[in-house]
């Protein structure tokens, strides 16, 4: 392939730049996650499309390559299996992504924890999730058995897509994001019909490029949810108001109607592994309160997983 031409198109910044199309954008994303592109072009082309930003035909074809090379698994019976991805991890507050997948286990909803972490100034969510008790699976087969019998499973990014884990790994390195951040999100193991996708976003322009996504991505029983993300993970804020959209049939979901106003929650500052796991087990066991935003948002989930 050759890359000088696309660099062409895509770094004349943010206001001479041109779109790729969905087949070149497919090629070309096929070739990030294949290891193929040479690192002086890759690392052109990544800032490049950070600077112009994605356009739909760009996500599309990107997804398709991901797609193409995600592993698969055997999704459990039941109801459809819930994707929280993970990429970023406490900072300032404690993280209740745990707390989220725990309530829809404990519900009977599947749930498939699944990620990467690389930030030296965030707590690692996988540290939280070995305090709770809630290991890596070491294969794939091992996940679909905790899929199965705890409703439950963690898995590194590494295991379903080595590619996109290589690319998301040269943040540290470039200084900056690039496209297989978002991408990451929408990655599924599993059949369309049988996963809810959740989608958390920090950004409000990205609120605006997933809504285009995932009406294509929910085609043929699948579901998603879009909402803003809590320090890049995929809970709701306690104290804001709340922002959750579901997406089933390629069409906008009615979810339960929820409270629109701001709350005046208190937040925790356990960051550390073993405080935040016990403030999970707290709410857990009912001697702390769960917060009304996480129950809005389970709800939400239960709806699109048995519906």
């Amino acid at each position: 392939m050759d890359y000088a031409p696309l660099i062409k198109e895509v770094g004349r910044g943010a206001r001479g730049a041109r779109d790729l199309t969905r087949a070149q954008a497919e090629n070309l994303f096929g070739a990030m996650l294949d290891g193929v592109v040479p690192d002086l072009e890759l690392g052109a082309l990544l800032i490049a499309l950070r600077v112009k930003g994605e356009s739909a035909d760009e996500v599309a074809g990107f997804l398709a390559a991901m797609q193409a090379r995600t592993t698969r698994m055997a999704a459990p019976e039941g109801p459809r299996t819930v994707l929280l991805p993970s990429f970023n991890g406490a900072r300032k507050q404690a993280n209740l992504m745990p707390l989220v997948a725990r309530l829809l286990s404990r519900a009977g909803v599947p749930v498939l924890i699944f990620g990467r972490h690389d930030f030296d100034s965030r707590v690692s969510p996988f540290e939280l999730l070995d305090a709770l008790g809630l290991p890596t699976s070491d294969t794939l087969a091992e996940a679909e058995q905790r899929l199965h019998t705890d409703r439950l499973a963690v898995l590194p990014l590494q295991t379903l897509n080595p590619g996109l884990d290589a690319l998301m790994a040269l943040r540290p390195r470039l200084g900056l994001r690039n496209s297989s951040h978002s991408l990451a999100k929408l990655l599924a193991p599993f059949p369309a019909g049988r996963t809810v996708r959740v989608v958390a976003v920090t950004h409000p322009e990205y609120l605006d490029s997933m809504a285009a996504a995932l009406p294509g991505l929910t085609k043929g029983g699948g579901r998603a949810l879009l909402m803003r993300a809590s320090e890049g993970e995929a809970y709701a804020h306690l104290r804001r108001k709340a922002h959750l959209i579901g997406f089933q049939d390629g069409q906008t979901a009615p979810l339960h109607p929820a409270d629109t106003t701001d709350l005046d929650w208190p937040l925790s500052t356990a960051c550390a592994p073993a405080e935040n796991a016990t403030l999970i087990r707290a709410m857990l066991d009912g001697r702390e309160a769960v917060p009304t935003r996480i129950e809005e948002q389970v709800a939400a989930l239960r709806l699109l997983a048995t519906n």
